[in-house]
C-alpha cells in the first residue's frame, strides 16, 4: 500500500524546504561575498556591482597576501599553537579526569566543585594579567599556551565519559595483573577512548586556530603574533601598508579592501576545507557532553 501525504503535510513539506532554503542562503552568502571580493577588481568593489558573481576576476590581492612575510610566520605561529597546544591540553586534560573519574578517589566531589565553581567565576582579567606577568610568561609563547592548559567543560565531558564507558572490572583486572595506574590509563582507558580524545583533540584545535584575544594581551612581539591576531589589525586597524607597495595614493582604499577580503579567505579556508570531514565529532562531543552518571 502506497502511503500518499495530506494536503497539510504536502504544504508542511514545502514550507519546510522553503525555510531551510532561505537559512542556506543567509548562513553561506556572507562566506560566498567574500569569497567572490576576494577575487574581483578593486574598481568593481567599490563601484558595488560585485554581488553574486566576481567582476574582473584577478588574484592580485591573494599575491600581495602570500608575498608579506608577517602572514607566513603568523600561519607558522598558529600551527605551533595549535600542534604543541592541543598536546598539552590534552594530556593534562586526560590526566585530570581519569582520576576524577575513580570512584575510589577520595575528595572528588570538593575537587569537582571548585573545577564547576571557575566555569561561572574567575578573579578577572587583571589578575590573570599579573599573573602571568609575574610568572615570566609574558610576551612569550608559553603566554598562549598555558593559562589555557585546560577547559572546566571538556574536562568535565572527558571523566564523564570515563565514568560511563569504562568498566570498573577492566581496571580492576588490571590491578590484579599488577599494573600501576598510569599503565592502566595508557593502555586499557586510552584504547577504549578514540572518541572522546578525538572530540577533545577537534575542540582544542579550533579553539587555538580561532584564539586573538590573550595574544593581543600577553604579547608584543610581532613575531610570536598568531594569525587572527595578524587578521584583526588588518580588518579593524586596516593596517595593509605592507601589501601596498607600487599602488597609487588614490588606490590605496580600494586595493585595501580585496587585501582584507583575501585575508579572510587564507585565514579560514583550512577550518572549511577540515570541518566537513570532522562534523561528526561536533555532534558526537555534544553527546558525550550529555552523558549522564
Amino acid at each position: 500500500m502506497v502511503y500518499k501525504k495530506s494536503l497539510g503535510e504536502k504544504a508542511f513539506d514545502v514550507f519546510n524546504i522553503l525555510l531551510l532554503t532561505i537559512g542556506t542562503f543567509v548562513f553561506l552568502y556572507p562566506l560566498w561575498f567574500v569569497l567572490i571580493s576576494s577575487l574581483s577588481s578593486a574598481a568593481a568593489i567599490a563601484s558595488g556591482s560585485v554581488i553574486l558573481w566576481p567582476e574582473g576576476i584577478n588574484f592580485d590581492a591573494y599575491k600581495r597576501v602570500f608575498s608579506d612575510k608577517s602572514i607566513w610566520n603568523a600561519y607558522s605561529n598558529t600551527l605551533f599553537y595549535v600542534g604543541v597546544g592541543t598536546v598539552i591540553n590534552l594530556v593534562l586534560t586526560t590526566l585530570g579526569a581519569y582520576p576524577l573519574s575513580r570512584r575510589d578517589l577520595k575528595g572528588k566531589n570538593g575537587i569537582m566543585m571548585f573545577i564547576v565553581f571557575t566555569m561561572f567565576f574567575s578573579g578577572g582579567l587583571i589578575p590573570i594579567y599579573l599573573n602571568v606577568r609575574d610568572l615570566g610568561l609574558f610576551d612569550s609563547r608559553w603566554a598562549i599556551l598555558l593559562p589555557s592548559a585546560i577547559s572546566a567543560y571538556n574536562l568535565i565531558v572527558m571523566r564523564t565519559f570515563f565514568q560511563s564507558t569504562i568498566p570498573d572490572g577492566l581496571i580492576e583486572s588490571g590491578k590484579i595483573e599488577g599494573a600501576s595506574e598510569y599503565r592502566i590509563l595508557w593502555s586499557i582507558v586510552l584504547p577504549l577512548s578514540m572518541p572522546v580524545m578525538a572530540v577533545m583533540t577537534l575542540f582544542y584545535a579550533v579553539a587555538h586556530w580561532n584564539s586573538w584575544f590573550d595574544a593581543m594581551i600577553y604579547l608584543q612581539n610581532r613575531n610570536y603574533f598568531p594569525l587572527q591576531l595578524l587578521l584583526r589589525e588588518i580588518l579593524v586597524q586596516s593596517q595593509t601598508n605592507n601589501m601596498l607597495g607600487g599602488v597609487g595614493s588614490g588606490d590605496v582604499q580600494t586595493i585595501s579592501e580585496t587585501i582584507k577580503y583575501a585575508t579572510i579567505i587564507i585565514a579560514t579556508l583550512p577550518i572549511l576545507v577540515i570541518y566537513p570531514f570532522l562534523q561528526k565529532y561536533f555532534a558526537k562531543g555534544v553527546m558525550l557532553g550529555g552523558v549522564k552518571e
